[in-house]
């Protein structure tokens, strides 16, 4: 039986140790912990999102190592401070996303010769802004007043806290933290480092005029990912991989024009299977859309009723920001989109078209943003999906008012950009404001919380950008960090700016897909349990293959812990695995960037040159020890 405390969206807030709502969430070593942490989380997933062309949501680990380090520390704490570090900590974690998924274009379209500072801070900043306040107004709708969503991680993150508040699995949970850590970090230094390892393996073989590809990317953080995103959405994903790797590419054929089957099996997937997976993706956004409509009908509503000031007099549990402080706050953003506009156009028309669309487009996508997070949890929010119809949308308009050249590319990024930041930071937020409704916290505390994580952060994007871009071999868009969506936005804004041709007939097949796909779906939610999520499988097909293997890999060891236990208690039973996972990812990634951080210094690589034979054995061996130490150290604790 599920506990109610944790569960049921309608049970009121509950009080701590210090019996009151305020008194012991916003001390200050909440706060200089939850900017810390926001920092760390954001940084570390600069590089999983630039590798893995997805994030991971930090709010769990988040929330332990708050726990953790209070009890080091201080010995006490209480879980309304844990709550309000996870809230500032996340929120610098979902900004990254925004950022890595769009501003490395400017790079790749050559606006760009190196990431801009302030450029990019203050898109963060004024993206990761807007995406608080205009989620700020939508709480009551999509938090406190829809049992109909079950905020799956917001929920976990809740009942991860309460077991900590209780004393429960405290040493468990740290020593899964540090060992993934550990072995995250040691995986990093062998095959970034010291080259004992390999990246990936993988083979190819041509038969006739048709190449055969398979391979899989050997990296913890991988499996690490597809143990958190559960199995159901690691075989959406490899089923996209197998449609457009396993599938697309022998059907194309071509193999003749290639030496390497491998270097072709590459080719063929970068400039027609990933387009695709792009319309694919269009469809999946457009019918994300669709879903969210009454959402965001009223979402609308409660933003004008606050504006007219006809909102109830609340309890200090119920209490937003005030609607004149968030109406103050946007129209400062909406004075700093208008400048980097200007900035990056030097077009007054432009500069007006291009503020208006980000913000009702960003007001949008932060509905959508809220009902996805709410449907299927922060780490399987489709942004890529939404920051597509954006771009095609934005390009779109801009067209018709012909703008094009390099002025039209940079404000349709531009306008991806920020959009992407306010879906990415709104869905967090309101899986935050979730978990601080089920442990009594105050909402305006919490959207304080979300602002500092999101002011911090925003200012560690470029630097760490710039580091990784500049000592990783390739840079970013190279195959050490393909930044997939960031290609694909690149690709997209040349062809709208007249500046290359987009394969639209292929982007129609990837469309006509998406609807065999979407009709695929409907008629497994009517006569089963199952679903083919469209977009999951869209972005398994616009990824690398290398990717989906090891995510495939991480889901089935998921299912393995959960074979024998009712679904309602699945959060429960991962709960070591996940901290152990997500240990993993924080290792690797911040051992990436720390790596790029002394290549910066003139620290370089070693490469130790080992034979092909002996590099290849050894690698085969580290994949080995990483799947057998996965299913030692998820494997959930007998009560």
């Amino acid at each position: 039986m599920n506990d109610p405390t944790i569960s049921d969206p309608s049970t009121p807030p509950v009080t701590t140790a210090n019996g009151s709502f305020g008194g012991g969430e916003l001390t200050l070593r909440v706060i200089v912990l939850g900017l810390l942490l926001s920092v760390v989380m954001g940084a570390a997933n600069v590089y999983v999102g630039l590798k893995a062309g997805m994030t991971v949501s930090a709010s769990i680990p988040a929330a332990v190592m708050a726990m953790l380090l209070f009890r080091l520390l201080f010995r006490q704490s209480t879980v309304l401070e844990a709550n309000q570090v996870q809230t500032c900590a996340s929120a610098g974690e979902s900004l990254a996303a925004g950022i890595i998924f769009t501003m490395p274009a400017m790079i790749l379209i050559g606006y760009w010769q190196s990431f801009d500072f302030w450029t990019v801070s203050m898109v963060a900043l004024t993206g990761g802004l807007l995406g608080i306040l205009f989620m700020i107004p939508m709480r009551r709708v999509f938090v406190a007043n829809n049992p109909e969503l079950p905020f799956p991680e917001g929920v976990a993150c809740a009942a991860v806290l309460n077991a900590g508040e209780s004393g429960n699995d405290q040493h468990d949970a740290a020593r899964g933290l540090i060992i993934g850590g550990i072995v995250g970090a040691m995986f990093k230094v062998a095959a970034g480092f010291l080259g004992i390892v390999q990246d990936s393996l993988q083979v190819a073989k041509t038969v006739g005029d048709r190449i055969f590809y398979f391979g899989g990317d050997l990296s913890p953080m991988l499996v690490a990912v597809g143990f958190i995103v559960r199995l159901h959405v690691a075989i959406l994903i490899f089923i996209g991989g197998t449609l457009g790797w396993l599938i697309g590419i022998p059907l194309l054929g071509g193999a003749s024009g290639y030496a390497d089957p491998i270097d072709g099996a590459w080719t063929i997937w970068s400039s027609e299977i990933r387009y695709v997976g792009v319309g694919a993706m269009v469809v999946g956004g457009i019918s994300s859309l669709f879903a969210v409509r009454s959402g965001l009908i009223a979402a609308v509503r409660e933003l004008s009723q606050g504006l007219r000031g006809q909102t109830a007099v609340r309890a200090q549990s119920e209490r937003d920001i005030p609607s004149g402080l968030i109406l103050t706050l946007g129209i400062a953003c909406t004075l700093m989109l208008a400048m980097l506009n200007y900035r990056f156009t030097g077009d007054l028309g432009v500069t007006i078209l291009s503020t208006s669309v980000m913000l009702a487009m960003g007001f949008f996508f932060t509905a959508v943003a809220s009902y996805i997070v709410g449907l299927v949890g922060n780490s399987n929010s489709p942004v890529s999906g939404m920051t597509i119809t954006a771009v095609l949308a934005a390009g779109g308009l801009l067209w018709l008012f012909n703008y094009s050249g390099t002025q039209g590319m940079v404000a349709t990024l531009g306008i991806a950009a920020v959009v992407c930041c306010v879906a990415c930071t709104s869905g967090d937020v309101c899986n935050d404001l979730k978990t601080g409704s089920i442990v009594g916290a105050a909402p305006f505390r919490q959207q304080i919380m979300q602002i500092g994580g999101v002011g911090v952060a925003a200012f560690v994007m470029a630097p760490v950008l710039t580091l990784l871009h500049n000592n990783t071999p390739g840079g970013i868009g190279g195959e050490k960090l393909s930044a997939p969506q960031a290609s694909l936005f690149a690709s997209l804004a040349r062809g709208f700016a007249g500046e290359g041709e987009l394969p639209w007939n292929l982007i129609g097949v990837g469309a006509g897909v998406g609807i065999v796909i979407l009709i695929i779906d409907e008629i497994l939610k009517r006569r089963t349990k199952h679903r083919a999520h469209l977009m999951p499988i869209a972005v398994g097909m616009y990824l690398p293959f290398g990717l989906a293997t090891p995510i495939l890999i991480g889901g089935i060891i998921a299912k393995m812990c959960t074979r024998s236990t009712p679904r309602a208690e699945h959060d429960g039973v991962l709960h070591r695995g996940i901290l152990f996972s997500s240990g993993v990812i924080a290792g690797e990634a911040l051992t990436a960037v720390g790596l790029a951080g002394l290549a910066a210094f003139g620290i370089t690589a070693m490469n130790l040159e080992l034979s092909a034979s002996v590099l290849i054995t050894l690698t085969v061996a580290v994949a080995v020890a990483i799947v057998i130490l996965f299913l030692i150290m998820t494997r959930p604790r007998l009560s």
